[in-house]
């Protein structure tokens, strides 16, 4: 087992492996350690950073529509979350290939209306 930190490493580094030079996100309390992890990768991977998570997955989408390559979008948890759904479902309606990355608040923590500060 990896210890707690490294998830966002190895997921950062399982992209640059596929080929990923570029992501579109918003930043957030639940990607908090993914954002971190982005930075040890040295500039490997461009975060571009967008106002609002609708037009992170719309980015994305165009990314894959001008250039061929994969589109990756990234959002925090709930609402962020649910508001890639737009740009995703456009990407679905082209046949294009997105990955959304999400974040996800601690399970103890679901259903309590908690708020991280």
């Amino acid at each position: 087992m990896r210890p707690h930190g490294d998830d966002g490493d190895f997921l950062w580094q399982r992209l640059i492996a596929w080929g990923v030079k570029r992501v579109y996100g918003s930043p957030g309390d639940g990607i908090g350690g993914i954002i971190g992890a982005l930075a040890r990768t040295g500039g490997a991977i461009e975060f571009v950073q967008v106002r609002h998570e609708e037009m992170v997955a719309f980015m994305a989408t165009a990314h894959v529509k001008f250039s061929g390559e994969l589109g990756v979008c990234l959002a925090t948890s709930g609402p962020g979350a649910i508001h890639l759904l737009n740009g995703l479902y456009d990407a679905k309606a082209d046949h294009m290939p997105v990955l959304a990355i999400a974040g996800q608040a601690a399970t103890s923590a679901i259903g309590g209306d908690y708020q991280p500060r």
